[in-house]
């Protein structure tokens, strides 16, 4: 008999408006596939991608996009040490892991796994980027990066519902007004 996951899904977004910029958190909340389990415990490493859309809405035409951010983090297990690696960068991880912002050390899988599923103040946005008087969305998702894997595992898990992991979220972001003074 199989278990049902629990289903995949992202927290209401939090936009905080601060003297630098425009920060957004949330939660996920997912279960590795099966498959991927597997694979990480062979040792070998998988991506993650996060991006955030900020887009102002317009009544006479498409919805102008005002930025764009991306997050990436790469994901192994190394069976000498036993221990978890996660990398995190806002640029593209190579297996080199070349220009990585953050590397963490973990001694269990869930562990690194909560590190991944909790964004917390990730700037997104500029003060001046965003306008106080408009209406603006926020289309966030969050994926595993299957286009990164060794060659001979992207043939076999394309397109194959074992190794999928996908979640997005639309939500219209409600500025925050400066204090009354």
């Amino acid at each position: 008999m199989a278990w049902a996951q629990p289903p995949a899904q992202v927290e209401p977004l939090t936009f905080q408006r601060q003297e630098d910029g425009w920060f957004l958190a949330t939660q996920l909340t997912f279960e590795l596939p099966q498959a991927v389990e597997e694979a990480l415990g062979r040792g070998i490493p998988f991506f993650f991608m996060a991006e955030v859309e900020v887009l102002k809405e317009r009544w006479y035409w498409t919805d102008k996009l005002v930025t764009r951010q991306e997050r990436y983090w790469r994901l192994s297990y190394h069976p000498l040490t036993r221990r978890w690696r996660l990398l995190a960068s806002s640029n593209p991880i190579g297996n080199s892991g070349l220009g990585v912002n953050l590397g963490q050390n973990f001694d269990s899988l869930s562990e690194a796994l909560a590190a991944i599923q909790r964004v917390n103040r990730w700037r997104i946005a500029d003060l001046a980027e965003i306008d106080m008087e408009s209406r603006h969305r926020a289309d966030f998702r969050f994926r595993l990066d299957l286009t990164q894997l060794p060659r001979p595992l992207q043939i076999g898990a394309l397109g194959e519902a074992d190794w999928a992991l996908s979640l997005s979220r639309s939500q219209r972001m409600t500025p925050e007004l400066p204090p009354v003074k």
